[in-house]
């Protein structure tokens, strides 16, 4: 059975509002339908485009160069076809396989060394398997073996790199890089890659042109890599790529199940611009997965725009947290959450905030797969002593209390920001964020940017916004690409010489590096992390040319409270720093210090001097600042990732319900309606 809903409320605390949601019968009857069991199957790898077969009067060859990052216990195939494969045992040696005879090395090679390795069957029925470390691109310390069988030297199937097919399944997933993989037949290279070639697609054309076999990439292994050749000459893949023309592979990479689709419908026109849950059950067993639905595409239906950071979601899609313990499913039974954790299901592939099992980063990330983050109900933090929450499930604090506010919003997302870039946000008064728009394109930091200097109003309600830059590929632009070069706040660090992206070249990490630091957007930007805590602002300018943003508010602290780490200021804090905004006109409103937190990377210099000039206890903070630009444009900023947790407390009455109450009237024109804008 499958319901529609839109959804108001996705925080299941029960001391709040709980899970919210509307029932939409009447954009789409319940539906019953015929489900079926599908499988998927985890393991980057290659494979030819058609079947090769050749018949050797003399002899067969397979060549390959690899570097091997993990032992699994089990065989992992480096290069196969039909029945003959170059392999690693689960001891660690090389093997060449040749139907039902193998060839083993003598003693197994050292894991993150490169190799190059030669494996031959000539008319004879010789066997003979070479494997040379490569140090200083030179061999050294050769291994070789020989057998005998009865086999011919021909080849006939499908080659597949980094992977075997067996049954009709793919299986025995290696783990590690490979390069230059050849056959040769009576000496003559009848089929060559260059793993450079093509960088950025998903294809790798034959080195031999349409005589050859191109390989198809499955389930996005990572290009732009080192190869054996890398002596640190250059940085950058696009000018040397021979120095790049590797491959690196993961047994536990998925990035795209490939389900076949159970039922679709066509979104009414009358359907209104919001987010929406479609559940579906099964006996005891049940899922609900959220998406967004725009205003159909030249229209608009309100004066506020709200971005969703999908994109942001995505990077973060099964984000398995270090510090998750089964208790935390007590928490999870009490608050009716949702039940499922990506921590104890690694299967379903993990988020680029986790490493693959080689120990490797993982830079890429989609959406075509569940995940179980982007559920409503979902808890991140299970041990807080608040809702815990981040992401989908801490931006419908916001979705809940534009609701209560009865204010208008249509919903933007990432996508079409970056595929429509300023058109699509141009006519509305003003654009909100939700907690934490961290991750963004060239394209979408171009439209933001373009809106703002256009004299369009930008609510930042986030902290650590606008951080990381990430790339979406050409050929499937639901599959996206980071870096994490140099410094900021990472979960693992790219190996130096892959600071670029692979999807197009470009320099990757922080936008920072990129010269396009937040505070350029929105006036403020990273500065401090702590745990998931949080604490009130003080209001600090007291000009009565801002007395609108505290109008009605006559505490001494604001946001002293909320579901979000127990404070409107917390886990991840923004300020200004004048060296980086361009000369923008700001104007801090409020501040909140994070004593206990600690500064990012990026703004210490030694343990005793950071980037801001200041003690190390006064950039700890989180500035609310309004910015003004020469063209009319306006930013109103908070500075915390927590700030919208505070929202629906004390049922919305509170003072930073009031707060953003006031910032909306003052940036929306409420004498207009959306047509006219």
């Amino acid at each position: 059975m499958a319901r529609l809903f839109r959804s108001i409320s996705a925080d299941a605390n029960p001391s709040g509002m709980g899970i919210v949601e509307t029932c939409c019968d009447d954009f789409f009857a319940p539906l019953e339908f015929e489900g079926k069991e599908q499988n998927f199957t985890s393991g980057s790898h290659a494979v030819a485009a058609g079947s090769i077969s050749y018949i050797g009067s003399k002899k067969v060859e397979f060549s390959v160069i690899v570097k091997p990052t993990i032992l699994t216990g089990k065989p992992q195939t480096i290069m196969s076809l039909g029945n003959k494969e170059i392999n690693i045992n689960g001891e660690g040696q090389v093997c060449w396989a040749v139907a039902s005879t193998e060839l083993v090395a003598p003693r197994p090679i050292s894991l993150n060394w490169w190799y190059k390795i030669a494996a031959m069957i000539d008319a004879y029925g010789r066997m003979t398997l070479r494997v040379d470390q490569i140090r200083n691109n030179a061999r050294d310390e050769s291994l070789s073996v020989e057998a005998k069988t009865d086999i011919a030297p021909s080849l006939n199937g499908t080659l597949f790199l980094a992977a075997h097919e067996h049954g009709g399944s793919v299986a025995q997933f290696f783990n590690g890089r490979i390069e230059a993989p050849a056959l040769t037949v009576d000496g003559v290279v009848v089929e060559r890659w260059n793993l450079a070639d093509e960088m950025t697609s998903m294809r790798v054309p034959s080195a031999l042109g349409a005589a050859g076999q191109e390989l198809c990439l499955v389930n996005a292994p990572i290009r732009a890599v080192r190869c054996s050749l890398w002596d640190a000459s250059e940085m950058c893949w696009r000018h040397k790529p021979q120095h790049y023309a590797a491959i690196h592979f993961n047994e536990d990479a998925i990035f795209d199940f490939d389900w076949e689709t159970s039922f679709s419908f066509e979104l009414p026109k009358s359907m209104p611009s919001g987010v929406y849950v479609m559940r579906i059950s099964s006996g005891k067993h049940e899922d609900a997965m959220p998406f967004f639905v725009c205003p159909p595409k030249g229209t608009q239906a309100a004066k506020l725009c709200v971005l969703v950071s999908t994109f942001t979601y995505t990077i973060y899609g099964n984000h398995a947290r270090p510090d998750y313990t089964p208790s935390w499913q007590d928490r999870i039974v009490a608050d009716g959450a949702y039940p499922h954790n990506p921590a104890a299901y690694p299967e379903y592939g993990l988020s680029t905030y986790n490493i693959f099992r080689d120990g490797s980063g993982i830079c890429h990330a989609s959406c075509k797969r569940p995940l179980f983050n982007l559920r409503p109900g979902y808890i991140t933090f299970g041990a807080a002593d608040c809702s815990g929450l981040r992401h989908f499930q801490a931006d419908s604090h916001l979705i809940s209390w534009l609701h209560n506010q009865n204010i208008d919003y249509d919903i933007i997302t990432d996508d079409e920001l970056d595929r429509e870039g300023v058109e699509v946000i141009r006519c509305y008064d003003a654009l909100m964020t939700g907690t934490h728009p961290e991750y963004h394109t060239t394209a979408m930091l171009d439209a933001l940017m373009a809106y703002r200097d256009g004299g369009g109003r930008l609510i930042y309600l986030g902290g650590n916004g606008f951080y990381w830059r990430i790339v979406r590929h050409a050929e499937d632009p639901e599959l996206l690409e980071i870096r994490r070069a140099e410094d900021g706040l990472r979960a693992w660090a790219s190996e130096p010489g892959e600071y670029y992206n692979g999807f197009d070249g470009s320099y990757g990490g922080l936008w920072r590096r990129n010269a396009r630091p937040p505070q350029q957007l929105v006036g403020i930007g990273f500065t401090a992390q702590g745990v998931f805590t949080g604490g009130g602002y003080k209001r600090i300018c007291f000009d009565p040319t801002f007395d609108w943003v505290f109008n009605k508010i006559n505490d001494d602290v604001i946001g002293d409270f909320g579901f979000s780490g127990n404070g409107a200021a917390g886990f991840e804090l923004d300020r200004i720093d004048p060296e980086l905004d361009n000369g923008l006109d700001i104007t801090i409103l409020a501040q909140s210090f994070g004593e206990r937190f600690m500064l990012v990377p990026e703004e210490q210099l030694t343990h005793l001097t950071n980037l801001s000039g200041d003690s190390e206890a006064q950039a700890k903070r989180a500035d609310m600042v309004y910015v003004k630009t020469p063209s009319g444009g306006e930013v109103f900023a908070v500075g915390s990732i927590t700030f919208c947790g505070s929202l629906p407390w004390n049922d919305f009455d509170n003072n930073v319900s009031r707060l953003l109450r006031n910032v909306v009237k003052k940036f929306v024109d409420t004498n207009k309606s959306p047509k006219d804008a």
